[in-house]
């Protein structure tokens, strides 16, 4: 199950669940409080039958003055529960039937427990019936998602075919012509497509549980050897512990960081820089480059400062860091250069 997947099964369960209990739960504390209203009268129907034999174990009997107390009404206090009845022939004296307080929180206590016992029950099948509606509101999105996926996945398929095509044709047309800006211009926007390509399969096909550990410093200077061929005026410098490993998903990692070194290499100046340096658990990578007019906004989708790219690299980029647990921020000068950071404290192993 993907993580956007379980994000939505776990918030519709809970909401499912939180507002069904805070109902029942109202539900049962009226439900309370209408069993003690039932006992009370109860133990009142029994004090009255008690007032005519006076048998009856469970009571205690005294007598209190006339007039001091109404008759045939259940009083409650801190001692007992006290009903006051007339005594025939005399009118100086009431005769009071009362259940200790004791008796009385025994009786409360089994009633508690009896409320108690149905709540959980009821409680028990709310729960599964919680599990049952999340289940059933996932599968559309589910399905929404996997054919998603699988057209995705299909066009990114048919474009190899052209692209392809594109790159036998620009490379014939670079042995005719020699090399000129245009013909640059076709293969950096080729380059572009693919760099998308691979970035889409990626997250497409990015699973958390395919992880592997490699040495951090390695597989930087990987990545910035296969980039640097291609910025030959750019210098880039790495400046990590040779022990640091880290233990995540590789080609999402991958993806992340030749995202980020292609853009640091890209938008550079002329001898430019690019440096990679691991303070702690972050990850700092630097360039000496346009800088970027609005930071806060580089990771929204399409947004884009520059005409070249379509403005979802960037976004691909948050989404995967988002799935490999890595926070991932952005300081930026316009004229001075950037620095994305990238805290590893999930994925790093020292």
């Amino acid at each position: 199950m993907k993580k956007v997947e379980l994000e939505s099964l776990i918030k519709s369960f809970f909401l499912f669940f939180l507002s069904q209990t805070l109902l029942v739960g109202a539900l049962f504390f009226v439900y309370y409080n209408k069993e003690i209203q039932t006992l009370d009268e109860s133990i009142f129907s029994k004090m009255r039958v008690c007032s005519y034999s006076l048998r009856c174990k469970e009571f205690d009997i005294g007598f209190v003055p006339a007039k001091k107390y109404e008759l045939y009404k259940l009083y409650k206090d801190d001692k007992a529960l006290s009903v006051y009845f007339p005594i025939p022939k005399s009118e100086k004296n009431n005769l009071k039937i009362f259940l200790p307080k004791e008796k009385y929180t025994k009786e409360l206590r089994k009633l508690k427990s009896d409320v108690r016992l149905k709540f959980f029950v009821v409680l028990f099948i709310i729960f599964i019936l919680s599990a049952l509606f999340s289940f059933y509101a996932l599968y559309p999105l589910r399905n929404a998602l996997r054919l998603t996926e699988e057209f995705i996945k299909d066009i990114l398929h048919d474009f190899n075919t052209p692209l392809a095509t594109l790159r036998l044709n620009v490379a014939m047309l670079k042995s005719e012509l020699k090399e000129n800006t245009k013909i640059r211009r076709i293969e950096n926007s080729v380059q572009t497509i693919l760099n998308l390509q691979a970035n889409l399969r990626a997250y497409l096909s990015s699973h958390l549980a395919q992880k592997e550990e490699y040495l951090l410093k390695d597989f930087l200077a990987e990545r910035v050897a296969l980039l640097g061929a291609n910025y030959r005026h750019i210098t880039f410098n790495i400046d990590v512990d040779e022990k640091v490993k880290l233990f995540t998903n590789k080609d999402s990692f991958t993806r992340i960081i030749d995202n980020l070194l292609s853009n640091a290499a890209k938008y550079n100046k002329q001898n430019g820089s690019v440096s990679l340096k691991l303070e702690g658990t972050l990850l700092k990578i630097k360039d000496t480059g346009k800088g970027i007019q609005n930071p806060k906004r580089v990771f929204e989708r399409f947004y884009k400062e520059q005409e070249r790219g379509i403005g979802i690299g960037l976004h691909i980029v948050q989404k995967l860091c988002q799935e490999l647990e890595i926070l991932i921020s952005l300081e930026s000068k316009v004229g001075e250069g950037s620095v994305f950071s990238l805290d590893l404290s999930k994925i790093i192993k020292v």
